[in-house]
């Protein structure tokens, strides 16, 4: 195998479509796990594969990028702004006589989406289904100045070879990362399986092969043996080391995970900074239910930090009155289940009582 720090010599790529895939929320303790998928088309005429593959220069820079560099938890309005002007220039595209202009976070929320709000909000319990889906009083956060110039930024893009077409979002809400657990998966997997099923929706939406760019999940070399949606399909091993590993399925094309492909790829950096402003937005939407009843708990990210550890405790109260259930609130992890398992007393056996003759 080739050391890490040694480049692999991989097969040209022949194809035009090229997808930039990231996650976001892989370690908190609330809120859901976003995975987001940005599809655009290379102009080989003006060398745009060469754009989407690489590190944003110049002002660009400034817009594009490590969503953890460029935005925080309080101010993820950059995110938000390229969000609305993807949506809109795709909408344009389309031939639409009037394009798609998202007025609301909501309606901005199902465009992006890959799954119906009919499918998302399946596994709510009936009585508290707000606590993810209240939209009431919401906002943009972002100037519009700040949207145009994303929307001039796009077009500087298509015109040095990139159009970008089309974002994606999957969202994988803590019940089901729970459930996932209860299933034997890691977060690991549901990333994983999650960023496949975001390729294979953009292959259908490019109708032909994509080059799909994804961080690395895990930190891990080696996926074949872990692949969910694309499992069982015939593929080539074009190489696994530290830094990159890469696979070659026919059908559908390429699948790469590459370390610190956000602040090093165009591509997998857009899609880390709307997917940045989603789990913030729908973390916000968390908070907000919680303050209609404990209106002085602290506006938490959910991350492993004090702020979401006070907001975890001042909330437990409530959360108990109003029966809100745990799994759908707090995520569970392998080991703790296990744990948690092992701690609970064995059941009690039923006493036998023997008659007399």
């Amino acid at each position: 195998m080739p050391s890490p720090k040694t480049k692999p010599q991989l097969p040209p790529w022949s194809g035009l479509h090229y997808v930039g895939i990231d996650e976001n929320g892989m370690g908190p303790r609330l809120g859901p796990l976003i995975v987001t998928s940005v599809l655009g088309r290379a102009c080989p005429e003006r060398n745009g594969a060469r754009l989407a593959t690489s590190k944003p220069r110049g002002t660009l820079a400034k817009r594009i990028g490590d969503s953890k560099k460029l935005v925080a938890f309080e101010d993820s309005a950059l995110g938000e702004a390229w969000a609305r002007a993807i949506v809109t220039r795709a909408a344009s595209a389309s031939g639409r006589e009037h394009p798609l202009r998202p007025r609301t976070p909501s309606e901005l929320l199902s465009a992006l989406t890959l799954d119906s709000e009919l499918e998302l909000r399946a596994p709510c319990p009936a009585h508290h289904v707000d606590l993810c889906w209240n939209s009431q009083g919401e906002q943009f956060s972002a100037p519009d100045a700040a949207v145009a110039d994303c929307l001039k930024d796009l077009d500087r893009l298509d015109a040095r070879g990139l159009d970008v077409l089309r974002v994606r979002v999957a969202i994988v809400c803590t019940r089901k990362l729970n459930d996932a657990v209860d299933a034997g998966l890691s977060r690991f997997d549901v990333d994983l399986h999650t960023m496949e099923r975001l390729t294979l929706a953009a292959r259908g939406d490019a109708g032909a092969d994509v080059y799909a760019l994804c961080g690395k999940v895990g930190g891990f070399g080696f996926y074949g043996d872990r692949f969910g949606p694309l499992g069982g399909r015939l593929h080539t091993v074009l190489c696994e080391t530290r830094a990159r590993s890469e696979y070659q399925f026919p059908g559908v094309g390429r699948l790469a995970f590459v370390q610190d492909a956000d602040d090093t790829h165009l591509m997998v950096g857009l899609a880390s900074l709307v997917g940045k402003w989603v789990r913030d937005h729908l973390m916000r939407r968390v908070v907000r239910w919680h303050r209609e009843h404990v209106p002085d708990v602290p506006n938490a990210s959910g991350y492993h930090d004090p702020v979401s550890a006070r907001f975890i405790e001042a909330t437990a109260l409530v959360r108990k009155k109003l029966r809100v259930d745990d799994r759908c609130f707090e995520r569970a992890s392998i080991g703790n289940r296990e744990a948690a398992q092992k701690k609970k007393p064995a059941p009690k056996r039923a006493a036998i009582t023997a008659s007399r003759p």
